[in-house]
């Protein structure tokens, strides 16, 4: 019998269902020809029978025979071992078929799974538009899986925007989409889903909020009742967790021993530009400071030279677990641990699910409540935590006297390095200024600062700005209302030494909402620029408020949408009411609590000695609000 009548009698065979007779033919026609398409029936056949492995095994003899077909062997074949878990066999035949994964979705999704399961994220980001636009929704799910978490990232919008066309009912991909669309200050985009937004809220807004991560949940809706649902999960942490940490044993010593909580503990860092001077001055004698550091590694390499022990005991928790950073802050018989990141990227309270510290307690890095996290208190001040705010929180609030921020007034250098001819402004305008990330430029914010621009003919808009992107769409949204794009000005990021002197090319800083600006507005008002803001409703758009009350400038602090416009153009019409602002707050700059650094940390300390007394007595956590030293008479600091 030929080789080709044997094929023939397989073929027959195989298409009728008579896979054993199918098989015989196959055997015997091996006797006289191995080619690929004998291999492929071969391997159809067993996968028939069950013999999956040998199944696989064949298809890779086809694909090794070569030809135009080749890629299609390889890929069924690394299909197989996916299936049966033959996880490193299925990753070695998927290597010569990559091109086609970025095409192909199924194979994208096996490969992609293949390396997410070791932990290797960033290689396999190349098939995100595969799996983002497949109808398969297990390849959309991984996709999702893949995102690198950073707003800013091209590749990420990209894939979340293609979910969106696959799914546009989903709330998680709504949100997703807008967090990325808000980082390039998309305002169609925004507005466009805006109503969708609305009803998901009026029909069921704690199921909305479920899907929210808090962090971007404050950039959009400030609403504290809603901001406490944000990803709100009963069963972060057992319920007694916060009666057992209270009760468990634990040693008292009349110096209180803090542990501070962070992946932000290097020079260049925002938190440690305001926080520094404030750990160097805690009272040795009263407070004993360990730092448990989570900092990524490439910024202490970058920071080499930088001594940080000046700072406290520095503790590495950057590899270890949750539980076993709890165990070794335990261990360090901490008394207090303070967290200071909640959900900013980055964060770990999850360490403090793990029973750490007899108080533990949120201040400075998230600027709201932290859901599902075992926490007694959070730190803040009468304005960014109002009495009505009390029901939205899941902390008690301790409250300073006078900001929550602290200031570090040492470092900041105040030197005047440009002219207006060197940032591109024009000598003769009227500058509104705007250092923030552009994110937190809402619609309802852009559309207040185009009202100011109208009726103010002879000013620019300054803003700091990292997108291309981000500027088109701000300078469209503005040219498009009738207002020369000339009027706005972009400048970059720069060095912290150049971005202090550049600010009092400014003649008034223009604040954001519902998000304030928070370090920006502080490192405005140390270099002397007036900032304008709006009283918020929520904690991260009250920040500017408790930053002008703590300089004494309550003068900037508008009432509302249109109070707000009305008082920048009072500033642009009335030039020596802004010379008075700007006189008074140069004056109280090195007078007034908010760069106080030394007084700052006494008040701390109280907090923490009043925490520390009711967990002593043990006495469950409860709203404390700390006097205030007496005023001071003479500055703080005598700048040579």
């Amino acid at each position: 019998m030929t080789p080709q009548t044997l094929f023939s009698n397989a073929s027959k065979s195989f298409h009728k269902g008579q896979y054993t007779d199918a098989l015989a033919s196959l055997n015997r026609l091996l006797d006289h020809s191995k080619d690929a398409k004998t291999y492929v029936l071969l391997a159809k056949t067993l996968v028939a029978l069950g013999f999956r492995e040998e199944a696989a095994r064949t298809f890779v003899l086809a694909a090794e025979l070569g030809g135009s077909r080749a890629e299609d062997h390889y890929a069924e074949a690394m299909k197989i071992h996916f299936e049966l878990g033959n996880d490193d066999l299925a990753l070695s035949l998927g290597r010569p078929i990559l091109e086609r994964a970025r095409r192909d979705p199924d194979l994208a999704f096996i490969i992609a799974s293949l390396f997410f399961k070791r932990g290797e994220k960033d290689m396999i980001r190349v098939f995100l538009p595969a799996l983002s636009t497949s109808p398969n929704s297990r390849h959309n799910s991984l996709a999702l899986l893949l995102l690198t978490g950073t707003p800013e990232n091209p590749r990420d919008r990209e894939t979340v925007a293609n979910l969106l066309e696959r799914m546009p009912r989903s709330m998680v991909i709504i949100m997703a989409h807008l967090v990325f669309q808000r980082e390039v200050n998309n305002f169609a985009e925004m507005e466009r889903l805006q109503p969708q937004i609305d009803r998901m809220l009026s029909m069921n807004a704690g199921q909305m909020m479920r899907a929210e991560a808090p962090f971007y949940n404050l950039h959009w809706l400030a609403n504290e009742p809603l901001n406490k649902l944000a990803s709100y999960n009963p069963n972060a942490f057992p319920a007694c967790n916060p009666a057992e940490r209270l009760a468990m044993p634990h040693r008292w010593d009349k110096k209180l021993r803090i542990g501070y909580l962070s992946s932000d503990f290097w020079h260049d860092h925002a938190t440690m530009k305001l926080v520094g001077t404030v750990l160097t001055q805690h009272d040795k004698s009263k407070v004993d400071v360990t730092l448990f550091c989570y900092t990524d590694e490439q910024y202490l390499k970058a920071e080499i030279d930088q001594d940080r022990s000046h700072w406290g005991r520095i503790v590495s928790v950057r590899n270890m677990d949750d539980a076993a950073a709890a165990k070794l802050i335990r261990d360090s018989e901490i008394d207090i641990l303070v967290d200071m990141k909640g959900h900013t990227r980055g964060g770990r309270p999850g360490i403090l699910n793990q029973k750490a510290a007899p108080v533990q307690i949120a201040w400075l890095g998230f600027p709201g409540t932290t859901v599902n996290v075992d926490l007694d208190y959070i730190v803040g001040d009468r304005y960014v935590l109002p009495d009505q705010s009390k029901p939205h929180y899941w902390e008690k609030f301790c409250r300073l006297p006078e900001s929550y921020q602290p200031n570090n007034p040492v470092d900041r250098p105040r030197r005047k390095l440009f002219t207006r001819a060197d940032a591109s402004l024009p000598d003769d305008a009227f500058v509104f200024g705007s250092f923030n990330a552009t994110r937190k430029i809402s619609v309802a914010n852009i559309d207040l600062w185009i009202r100011i621009l109208k009726a103010t003919p002879k000013s620019v808009l300054w803003l700091m700005c990292k997108s291309d992107e981000a500027r088109d769409n701000i300078r469209n949204r503005i040219t498009a209302a009738g207002i020369d794009g000339k009027r706005v000005v972009f400048t970059k990021v720069v060095s912290y030494e150049e971005h202090m002197a550049r600010l009092t090319l400014a003649d008034v800083g223009l604040d954001t909402f519902p998000v304030n600006g928070h370090t920006t507005t502080s490192e405005q008002l140390w270099a002397g620029l007036p900032v304008l803001t709006m009283k918020g409703t929520h904690f991260a758009s009250r920040v500017s408020e408790s930053l002008l009350r703590a300089v004494d400038l309550p003068e900037l602090i508008a009432d509302s949408e249109n109070d707000y416009v009305r008082r920048a153009i009072d500033l642009y019409e009335n030039r020596d009411k802004l010379s008075v602002l700007a006189e008074r707050l140069e004056a109280n700059r090195l007078l007034k609590p908010l760069f106080d650094s030394e007084r700052f940390c006494r008040h701390l300390e109280q907090a923490y000695a009043l925490m520390a007394d009711r967990a002593r007595q043990g006495q469950a956590p409860d709203h404390i609000d700390v006097p205030a030293l007496e005023a001071r008479a003479e500055p703080f600091l005598v700048e040579g």
